[in-house]
């Protein structure tokens, strides 16, 4: 299904979309008493206490004043309530607050304040720098002559760093006193919660251009909860409002999460409430018997010969009574007393508290407190988990030869630093595709300096380093850059950047030399993404040896290359490439089909290698739980060699000979289905032994064991107590730990990213650290820590 907005045009639009009025709230007014009251009683054992005071409501059989149940039930039901109203009328205050909130919009060519509440679908929408973005816009205009601006999605997405939007291809040098009167129609599919995807197309009406299709992408919008930072202004159309928006569409009030005291409450509550029919029932029977036969003719019982239909249910009735002190409800007030303030130990405890980021630890979800001690599988992510996530670029190898093995600092060694005094052509290439295959964003402070803002750790680590080795990326205006090599600045143009994803496991740029004219691809990416596509007759051993070497050492590695493209070659395959774009189905698919057209006959010039350090105390606290019997499952999506480093460094898992490791490898199901059986064999035999067994699982492994082997490996997930899983997904982060729960085993997910999300929510606690990768997993999660916890 497609959505069709009309640019600047109320009568199109006109009660067609929803308003921006955005709502969180979980009830209503007259909804709140029924909706609260039958979550409340969804649990048995307030059904158990609601039975009782019923029952004592009947003054023929109850022993006691019904106020004493009664009373503690409503106290109870009353707290739980109150809470729940007062965070609801929280939300309700946010969203009064977001809803009233003044913006200006065009209308009839003239720019109004008006609150966020009423913008429709199609109103052009002004922002000025520092503002909110009230919905999800499509850029039309910026105060930048490239039509650039930055944004802050720390909200959206919990990433810090500034993000580069620009303007339709369409819209650029149109005039800002034209934007108020700008017609056309974007095509756009439906709302979706996808905050990394948008593929639309727009198209304006004359006198602007003449009809053509222009694509869209996520890189021409701003959406909802963002800001506006280091632009003066910018402009937009509104394409999602309301509760409709990328960001209104995640929203949701997440499924509480039961205990395993509290299910093994409800399960003792039932048994014991079968006990006690069975004991009515008895109890009940001989009563009667006893009252038709015996009581009768006891004078001073004062039993009438004939009683009403009821009368042979109030002695079991009131037996029930005498029996509901077995499910006292005190233990109800004491439990959620216990636990609430419980949760507040872990918000007061000082050493949990991170003075390098001054981020206190924070209890989300005050009602599992009790299951921290009863966990039995910690499943982690590594990279700011583990280790935290602050890149150092360490060794690199261009060209066949290695620098910085010996004193371990490649960016101090002097080999390296003479090549790069003499401009050695090899890596004079090696450092440009180094400063040039980003999306980092180079900025320039009142007294010159220049700073990088970058959206991942990695390419933070690579600018700075080649900028240290001389090759600075000085400038970045539109689609034009700036090199700064050994105080030479040279100009590079940026024809097309062929995005990092998640299948091709490389990112490309095709850029253009200002001085030459000479068009070159530069890429970067896994190896295992470079190696297959090197020209023919390109010596690679070197290279290979050199990511072994380094991923013994733990380092993080990429592979840089780049072709030399010739301009017909070029042309030819851009035409496809904008046709690509412009496709609403399957773009993704396609685009990555005609990436792998230009991604190939590469040169490899060289590896890089980056290190990302352990978190302080991280050996000794896994030592530790795993001597309590915790078992460790670590998930991430750096390649095998890399976590395997990692995990031995961290006392994840223990050396030959002491450990073992067991792979489960192969890219066909026969093949991982036979590495499957063989790893289970070894488990099976190896359980009665002292030895530490672990077993290690990629991706693409995984993915087929999962679809197809779901069985055998859950066997294996119970026979072991280590487990390192490489290149997963989110999806598959999750998968596992469901695969765990199933099991019947308390499971604990850590991680400080939004791939970890799934995983913390999926799991029954939930650890979100408040990292350099963001705030999404903290938010996310039953507990947030600071990034220093061991």
């Amino acid at each position: 299904m497609k959505r069709y907005v009309y640019i600047n045009d109320n009568d199109m639009s006109q009660d067609v979309y929803c308003d921006n009025r955005i709502s969180n709230r979980k009830y209503t007014v007259l909804n709140f008493v029924p909706k609260n009251l039958l979550e409340q009683f969804s649990r048995f054992m307030n059904q158990y206490f609601l039975l009782i005071a019923c029952l004592q409501l009947w003054s023929l059989i109850t022993p006691v004043n019904p106020a004493s149940t009664w009373g503690p039930l409503i106290f109870i039901f009353a707290v739980s309530a109150t809470k729940e109203a007062w965070d609801d009328y929280n939300r309700y205050l946010s969203d009064k607050q977001a809803n009233e909130k003044e913006v200006w919009v065009v209308k009839q060519a003239v720019k109004k304040l008006i609150q966020a509440q009423d913008i429709r679908v199609g109103n052009i929408v002004w922002l000025r720098e520092n503002d909110e973005v009230p919905c999800d816009l499509v850029l039309l205009g910026t105060s930048d002559p490239q039509g650039v601006c930055y944004v802050e999605t720390s909200a959206l997405d919990g990433e810090t760093d500034l993000k580069t939007r620009v303007i339709p291809s369409a819209c650029v040098g149109i005039a800002s006193e034209l934007l108020h009167k700008i017609k056309g129609v974007i095509e756009c599919p439906n709302p979706d919660k996808d905050i990394r995807r948008f593929d639309a197309n727009v198209r304006l009406f004359p006198p602007f251009i003449d009809n053509d299709l222009c694509p869209l992408t996520i890189n021409s919008t701003l959406l909802q909860s963002c800001y506006l930072r280091n632009t003066e202004w910018a402009c937009g159309v509104a394409v999602y409002t309301g509760n409709e928006t990328k960001l209104g569409m995640s929203r949701g009030i997440p499924e509480p999460k039961l205990t395993a005291v509290d299910a093994m409450i409800d399960k003792l509550t039932g048994a014991i409430f079968l006990f006690q029919i069975v004991v009515v029932i008895v109890l009940g029977t001989a009563g009667n018997v006893w009252k038709d036969t015996e009581a009768r003719k006891l004078w001073y019982v004062l039993y009438p010969n004939e009683g009403p239909w009821y009368e042979v249910l109030v002695i079991p009735l009131r037996f029930e009574l005498l029996c509901s002190i077995m499910i006292p409800i005190s233990i109800k007030v004491s439990l959620d007393l216990v636990k609430s303030l419980y949760a507040k130990f872990i918000d007061w405890d000082q050493e949990m508290y991170d003075h390098e980021t001054s981020t206190p630890s924070h209890a989300t979800n005050t009602a599992i407190s009790e299951d921290l001690g009863q966990v039995e599988y910690i499943l982690t992510d590594k990279t700011g988990t583990l280790t935290e996530n602050r890149m150092i670029f360490r060794r690199c190898c261009i060209n066949g030869i290695s620098y910085g093995n010996e004193s371990g600092d490649a960016l101090k060694d002097p080999l390296l630093l003479n090549a790069v005094a003499s401009s050695s052509p090899d890596v004079i290439r090696f450092l440009m595709v180094m400063a040039i295959c980003n999306t980092v964003i180079p900025t320039k402070s009142k007294n010159g300096a220049i700073t990088y803002k970058a959206q991942s750790q990695d390419e933070d680590a690579l600018v700075h380093a080649a900028a240290h080795l001389h090759m600075a990326l000085v400038n970045k205006s539109g689609n034009i850059l700036e090199i700064n090599l050994n105080g030479l600045v040279i100009q590079y143009e940026v024809l097309d950047t062929l995005e990092f994803t998640s299948d091709r496991k490389r990112m490309s740029v095709v850029v253009k030399d200002c001085q030459n004219g000479k068009i070159i691809m530069l890429s970067k990416g896994a190896d295992e993404a470079i190696f297959p596509y090197a020209c023919s007759g390109q010596q690679i051993r070197a290279f290979v040896e050199a990511v072994e070497q380094y991923a013994q050492f733990g380092l993080r590695t990429l592979c840089l290359a780049w072709r030399e493209l010739n301009e017909d070659e070029y042309e030819e395959w851009s035409l496809t490439y904008k046709e690509a774009k412009t496709t609403l189905v399957d773009r993704e698919w396609r685009l990555a089909e005609v990436c792998q057209r230009l991604e190939h006959n590469l040169e490899i010039l060289g590896i890089t290698a980056i290190e990302d350090r352990l978190q302080d105390g991280v050996p000794e606290t896994i030592e530790t739980l795993r001597k309590a019997g915790i078992n460790f499952w670590m998930l991430t999506g750096d390649k095998q060699s890399t976590a395997i480093q990692i995990a031995l460094s961290c006392n994840f898992i223990s050396p030959e000979p002491k450990g073992q490791l067991l792979l489960i490898n192969g890219k066909t199901e026969d093949e991982v289905s036979r590495s499957l059986e063989r790893v289970l064999l070894t488990m099976r035999i190896t359980t009665s032994e002292p030895k530490d067994v672990a077993f290690v699982v990629d991706g693409w492994a995984l993915e087929i064991v999962l679809n197809h082997y779901r069985e055998a490996f859950t066997e294996l997930a119970i026979l072991s107590r280590t487990a390192i899983c490489c290149r997963v997904t989110p999806s598959q982060k999750a998968q596992l730990v469901k695969l765990l729960k199933s099991c019947d085993y308390r499971t604990l997910a850590i991680g400080d990213g939004g791939n970890d999300v799934r995983m913390i929510q999926q799991a029954d606690i939930g650890v979100g650290i408040s990292g350099r990768e963001g705030l999404q997993a903290a938010r996310a999660a039953d507990y947030s820590i600071g990034s220093k916890f061991f």
